[in-house]
């Protein structure tokens, strides 16, 4: 499913996240497959903003980047 931000918006986004959050994405895609077995897109980025205070914006573009390193892990 797509996060609706743009490619450059989604890369912004992720390139921001270890400054911002202060922590890497390893360490949130860890926390998304630790976490409940959540299998929506949106339910993940709502576990992600109340469980960890992230804004939307964050917790989307986290959940669409693992979705998109899940599938070329799959696929490659």
């Amino acid at each position: 499913m797509s996060n609706g931000h743009s490619d450059e918006t989604h890369a912004q986004l992720i390139s921001r996240i270890p400054e911002t959050t202060g922590r890497g994405l390893a360490d949130w895609f860890k926390a998304l497959e630790d976490g409940p077995s959540l299998v929506r897109f949106d339910e993940r980025v709502e576990w992600l903003r109340t469980e960890h205070e992230l804004s939307h914006g964050y917790a989307a573009a986290i959940v669409h980047e693992h979705d998109l390193q899940k599938a070329q892990r799959a696929f490659g």
